[in-house]
């Protein structure tokens, strides 16, 4: 075991109440499970952080612990909060490679559950039900399973060798999984119910680009940021690249686009302290060299490069902040390549279930949808999210669809 984790583990106060476990979505069990590795127990810390997040391992790497557990500890008043994302990987990977179908005891096999959309709602519930006896199938639409974990985040933040290590517990927990099938066009819903399967959960996800609906934006060298980052490497950008957008997509689009040789600048049309992404991925593409240019608004893009006016903040007669236009201030920022990083929805594919405007999927607090047998949560029903933050919704999913099925007469 490394020392610094050990050092780390060792800082822990062992609060009575934990403010670090307070702060995460999940209600990481962060203080019991310092506690058990410090015992030398640490398959047991192991099945703790699985059983109360399955996808443990992945937060471990990608949340923002400064929002979450780490920016509550105690620690951090006084000096430096203890690093529980290092603590939390170590334990998680430990724990997953040698997972097991005999790991979690459970009685004789349940009935069939469907998964539609392996992302992390789609783990989360999987991996939940599967722990406890129900048989699970995945269809997937892509080729590996993950979602937004396989192709929309960066290696360099993600090491795709984490996605191997929740396939593989998949497969020792006898989880079915249908690779390059995409339930809607030929496969339905009520296909699914009509064999066998007693429910659907879908997590499908939001995989379709957010279009600015800008001239030129169709232009052969422009690209959407959730088609770039599905293979980063059949994109010939060029050296100049400008990414349109604020929030931790764009700052994983401009950090790839740079390790890909290009010089990356970010426009947004508000300034530093409106972005929408986190503090930490807005200071790493910095140090990376990304470079931002604030208040200028693109208008139109051109085979030369994006246009754009400089913005301002007016305050109304109402006292209400607005952004506007400076008449005459249009100018062209050059680039080879455009990289439209604003958002994306849901693909729109599945019948059977009532949609609200922006295209997501409508649930009550606990994901039923209107369909009584089909599920949802994820960014299919909330728009993009943390990870974590799909894990809280999708555990609630998955106890209401383990009631649910519980509820259905028995066969004689």
């Amino acid at each position: 075991m490394g020392k610094h984790i050990l050092e780390e583990a060792g800082r822990c106060l062992q609060c009575k109440k934990p403010l670090c476990s307070k702060g995460c979505p999940v209600g990481t069990p962060v203080n019991t499970a310092i506690r058990l590795l410090l015992a030398n127990k640490i398959q047991d810390a192991g099945a703790l952080l699985f059983e109360n997040n399955p996808l443990s391992v992945v937060c471990s790497l990608i949340c923002p612990h400064e929002k979450f557990c780490e920016g509550h500890c105690i620690m951090g008043k006084k000096s430096t909060p203890v690093q529980w994302s290092d603590i939390e990987h170590y334990i998680s990977s430990y724990f997953l490679d040698r997972l097991q179908a005999d790991t979690f005891k459970t009685a004789e096999q349940k009935e069939r559950i469907a998964i539609v959309g392996s992302g992390p709602a789609g783990l989360t519930v999987a991996f939940i039900l599967a722990i406890h006896g129900y048989r699970i199938t995945i269809f997937e639409s892509k080729d590996q399973i993950g979602g937004v974990l396989q192709y929309g985040i960066p290696d360099f933040r993600l090491p795709k060798t984490i996605l191997d290590k929740l396939y593989k517990a998949l497969l020792r927990l006898n989880v079915k999984v249908r690779p390059n099938m995409l339930i809607g066009p030929v496969v339905s819903l009520e296909d699914l119910l009509a064999n066998e399967y007693k429910a659907v959960f879908v997590g499908t996800g939001v995989w379709n680009p957010r279009p600015l609906r800008l001239p030129g934006e169709t232009l052969g060298h422009v690209h959407y940021a959730i088609s770039y980052l599905k293979n980063p490497d059949v994109c010939s950008l060029g050296y100049r690249v400008a990414v349109i957008g604020s929030g931790n997509v764009a700052m994983d689009v401009a950090r790839t686009a740079l390790r890909k040789g290009s010089e990356v600048t970010i426009l947004y049309h508000r300034g530093e302290a409106d972005m929408s992404a986190t503090r930490y991925e807005y200071d790493y593409a910095r140090m990376d060299g990304v470079d931002f240019e604030f208040f200028v608004s693109p208008v139109a893009i051109s085979d030369e490069g994006v246009h754009c006016r400089t913005t301002r903040k007016v305050v109304d007669g109402e006292g209400k902040v607005r952004l506007e236009q400076i008449a005459g201030t249009e100018r062209c920022f050059p680039a080879d390549s455009v990289i439209i990083a604003t958002g994306q929805a849901p693909r729109g594919t599945l019948k059977g279930l009532e949609i609200g405007k922006t295209g997501l999927v409508i649930t009550d607090e606990v994901g039923r949808t209107t369909h009584k047998a089909v599920f949802a949560s994820g960014d299919v029903v909330t728009g993009a999210r943390t990870v974590v933050e799909a894990v809280e919704r999708s555990k609630h999913s998955a106890q209401a669809i383990m009631d649910y099925v519980e509820s259905l007469p028995k066969a004689d």
